[in-house]
């Protein structure tokens, strides 16, 4: 994958309809959790297969987007693309 982000989130609402929160004297093990991956949408399809033998359970939402590429230094030529 071209770039991926993994966001643990502090509380979350879902299908079992019960609030699921991190506590100071209890680690939960389900609590949210977002998974941003950015790729060509071949490669994407090419990956769901094996997403789903890694996932118990969850949503998968796919998007099309527009990355916009910033960088510290302009002078730098991006890397090759494909």
């Amino acid at each position: 994958m071209a770039g991926a982000t993994a966001l643990r989130g502090p509380m979350g609402f879902g299908k079992s309809s019960r609030m699921h929160t991190s506590k100071i004297l209890r680690l939960s093990k389900d609590l949210p959790m977002i998974i941003e991956i950015v790729d060509s949408e071949e490669k994407i399809q090419a990956f769901l297969p094996m997403l789903d033998e890694m996932m118990k359970g969850g949503l998968v939402t796919l998007e099309k987007v527009r990355v916009i590429d910033y960088r510290a230094n302009p002078d730098t030529p991006p890397p090759p693309q494909g």
